[in-house]
């Protein structure tokens, strides 16, 4: 079985869906990440850092 080729099957809901983040809501979100991981460098700050760099370094330089 070659997934590549294969056609997509199934049924999708006619339900609205979710709107993908905006620039400005993903800086945003970057910008959020980032003062968490100030505010708690000796827990979950470090990740949340982590996410934060993966998430700004796919975001388009304006």
């Amino acid at each position: 079985m070659d997934h590549a080729t294969d056609p997509v099957t199934g049924t999708y809901s006619d339900e609205p869906r979710l709107a993908l983040l905006t620039h400005a809501e993903a800086r945003k979100t970057v910008e959020l990440l980032q003062l968490l991981e100030q505010l708690d460098p000796a827990g979950r700050g470090q990740t949340a850092g982590q996410l934060a760099a993966d998430l700004a370094r796919r975001l388009p330089a304006l």
